[in-house]
């Protein structure tokens, strides 16, 4: 087994090209599947690896020393809505 020049011979045939549904250079040629949408298949591929790190990682899931106080200004602010339900 070489490598270098000589092992970069069998890398000249094209293995993608454009899919007729998503229009991306990504339908595999000897697959005929593409890696973006999935196009003979029916249903659209679609994943959502990052919902768990969403979960862990948004805003309200830490201590939110500034925002708790600034979302309790804006509860109790003249100028909203909210503020003449209390009053009343």
């Amino acid at each position: 087994m070489t490598k270098g020049t000589s092992s970069l011979g069998k890398y000249r045939n094209k293995m993608h090209t454009l899919c007729s549904r998503c229009g991306s250079k990504a339908y595999h040629l000897p697959k005929l599947t593409c890696g973006k949408c999935g196009c003979p298949a029916k249903r659209r591929r679609k994943y959502n690896w990052s919902a768990k790190v969403k979960r862990r990682n948004t805003t309200g899931t830490g201590q939110m020393r500034h925002l708790k106080r600034v979302y309790h200004r804006f509860r109790c602010h003249k100028y909203s809505l909210n503020y003449f339900r209390v009053l009343l």
